[in-house]
């Protein structure tokens, strides 16, 4: 079964396996490389993503039973190098590991919980109470599930002045502490899978008496290489958006506790935030009193701080991705295909004859509408001619991109000249030459797309810069063009594609992506990013392609953006969960023209439908006022 198509944290069939497919890039990049690593396991630490940003594979990787794996056998290249990941992100020192980490899925046993008919306080500490004792259930079993070490090869160590504490959570002993967590947790999940809750008083006097392990343990001592080591646990709560909003208030307050001595990272979607925190405008108003680096830091799966290096980054991870997914394609690993690069044909696509032939009519056209002399025409041929000498990419730079680039230099020739006096000469030249550069060739690639059904989309980098540095979109799209790889392997056919092949499966794919949005105000954004993306489209279309390549973006000034992310609006709530769910991202304070900006960029699979590029800086300024009307109008 093709890998590609399916979720990686899905495809894990033991470790080796999922170590095979995972790649140490996001525990550098979110972890080693945070502003506070040193406190991420003093604070509670909420991991934010949009779906398919990687959040429950960081998760994964690491929990101690990978962690373990990884540091006993480092003979392959690949564990050596999550190693050093691990290293850098400080669960471990190369040798042996320095945190013991569990995950716990947040599933439907949690909310049930809160539809009990008690007062909130008892159903925050009936949650609590089985949160606590699944981790330290967690923990013994990741600690043991190697089989390096049995349960008398473990010891929870309490805090220096929590002796008296012990006894609620069953005392020093390990095997009473796992018997007291084996009895909170049958007791407390009876209670909320029962068809008929008891009354508060008929609850059992084991689930009302005090149960804080959270608050007891201060570190677990485990044997490691013939040695005893001390190692920090760690309680990841992947999926806490699917509690209820007062019950994950409350959870959140209750891990903000100072006497709570473990870590704690919750794993969320956007969604689960107000507008105002998803654009991270400010504090979450959701959670009074509380201050990020304060109480709580944050890491936002979605780095924006350099963007150019995130797309460098995205870049590799996915390439390295890619390729170990590839092995396991029976038919391209059979026939020797191990890089996905390769099977994806980046030489330039030229029109053919007869589009070739459309085309230089067209220019012949604006030559005459413009009034340009034949030396002019000339003149600007020799500017395109002389970049492409000198451009690195010259071998892309076909003979169709010099022509579309030259009706956009020529364009650019006549909105120059047509305000100056012309004397003498019935041919001027521009107070400002006209010049060949990257975004004229973008320019014309564009262009050339939408008139002449040039392929746009192709290539590795395309395909990474598609996906906006979220993996499992990646894995979506990708395995739109594994499948048709695939296809061809079986057939005896070569499994290459074509820049055409390639564009065909990524639109088909980008519109299944976008007509299969299911999210709340799903078909707001809908109607929203389609009028933005068409705004954008006729942009880029304009003669002199004022945008080189045209915009994706759309720049609200921030003074606007504030206010209508503090309100209550439709758009807002519009806006949020496009952002959520990935139709777009957003830029905040992005300086330019002696302003601040909100950039709205369209996300790859919509550029990838409307036909337009992945380059980024170019917007269209806009006014909050117009997207009102656009989503009043309900634009189709």
């Amino acid at each position: 079964m093709n890998p590609f198509l399916r979720r990686a944290t899905e495809y894990i069939r033991d470790t080796a396996a999922f170590l095979s497919i995972a790649s140490p890039e996001p525990l550098k990049t979110f972890i080693a490389r945070h502003s506070k690593i040193g406190n991420l396991l003093d604070l509670p630490v909420r991991i934010i993503g949009s779906p398919g940003t990687g959040k429950t594979m960081m998760a994964s990787l690491v929990e101690f039973r990978l962690v373990e794996a990884v540091l006993r056998d480092q003979s392959s290249e690949g564990n050596r190098a999550m190693a050093a990941a691990l290293t850098s992100a400080k669960f471990a020192t190369g040798d042996h590991p320095l945190i013991a980490a569990v995950r716990l899925p947040m599933e439907s046993e949690y909310r049930e919980l809160w539809e009990l008919p008690y007062d909130a306080n008892v159903k925050t500490r009936l949650m609590l109470a089985l949160i606590q004792a699944r981790a330290v259930l967690g923990w013994i079993r990741t600690l043991t599930v190697n089989k390096y070490r049995d349960i008398e090869g473990i010891t929870f160590v309490p805090r220096p002045d929590a002796e008296a504490q012990l006894v609620q959570i069953g005392g020093a002993d390990t095997s009473a502490i796992r018997d007291r967590a084996r009895q909170v947790e049958q007791l407390v999940y009876t209670l909320g899978a029962s068809l008929v809750a008891p009354k508060l008083e008929d609850i059992p006097a084991a689930v009302q008496a005090p149960y804080q392990p959270f608050e007891v343990i201060r570190e677990i001592e485990i044997s490691w290489h013939s040695k005893t080591i001390a190692v920090r646990p760690l309680v990841i709560l992947d999926d806490v958006h699917n509690l209820h909003p007062e019950q994950y208030a409350s959870l959140f307050r209750a891990l903000a506790k100072r006497e709570n001595k473990i870590g704690r990272w919750l794993l969320m979607r956007m969604d689960a935030l107000s507008p105002s925190a998803a654009f991270r405008s400010s504090d979450d108003d959701a959670l009074p009193g509380l201050k990020h680096d304060r109480d709580f830091l944050d890491i936002v799966m979605e780095s924006t701080s350099n963007r150019i290096d995130e797309r460098k980054r995205f870049r590799r991870m996915a390439i390295d991705m890619a390729n170990k997914y590839l092995k396991h394609v029976e038919p391209l690993r059979d026939r020797g295909h191990t890089s996905l690069a390769v099977l994806l044909n980046e030489r330039a696509p030229e029109l053919p004859q007869g589009k070739m032939k459309e085309l230089k009519e067209a220019a012949a056209k604006d030559w005459r509408r413009l009034k340009l002399s034949a030396v002019r025409v000339e003149s600007l041929e020799k500017v395109v001619t002389d970049y492409v000498r000198k451009a690195k990419n010259a071998h892309q730079l076909t003979q169709d991109i010099q022509t579309g680039m030259v009706r956009i230099l020529a364009s650019r020739y006549a909105g120059r000249v047509a305000n100056q006096t012309i004397e003498l000469f019935d041919d001027p030249e521009p107070a400002q030459p006209v010049k060949a550069k990257a975004g004229v060739s973008a320019g014309a690639k564009v262009q050339l797309h939408h008139q002449f059904g040039r392929p746009l989309h192709f290539g590795i980098d395309a395909l990474c810069d598609a996906s906006g540095e979220n993996a499992e979109l990646f894995l979506q799209l990708a395995g739109s063009l594994v499948t048709r790889m695939e296809t061809r392997a079986i057939r005896n056919l070569e499994p290459t594609l074509t820049p055409a092949q390639q564009e065909s499966a990524l639109q088909e794919k980008a519109n299944d992506i976008i007509r299969n949005w299911g999210f709340p105000y799903a078909r707001k954004v809908m109607e929203l990013v389609d009028a933005l993306a068409n705004q954008c489209v006729d942009n880029a279309m304009l003669p002199n392609a004022p945008l080189g390549e045209g915009a994706n973006t759309i720049g609200i000034l921030e003074d606007e953006m504030q206010v209508l992310l503090t309100g209550k609006s439709e758009l807002a709530m519009v806006l949020k969960y496009g952002l959520a769910y990935g139709a777009f991202s957003a830029v905040r304070d992005y300086g330019q023209g002696g302003k601040k900006w909100c950039l709205i960029e369209l996300s790859g699979p919509v550029c990838i439908k409307y036909g337009l590029g992945f380059g980024r800086g170019n917007f269209l300024e806009r006014e909050v006022t117009d997207l009102e009307a656009l989503i009043a109008a309900g634009h189709s």
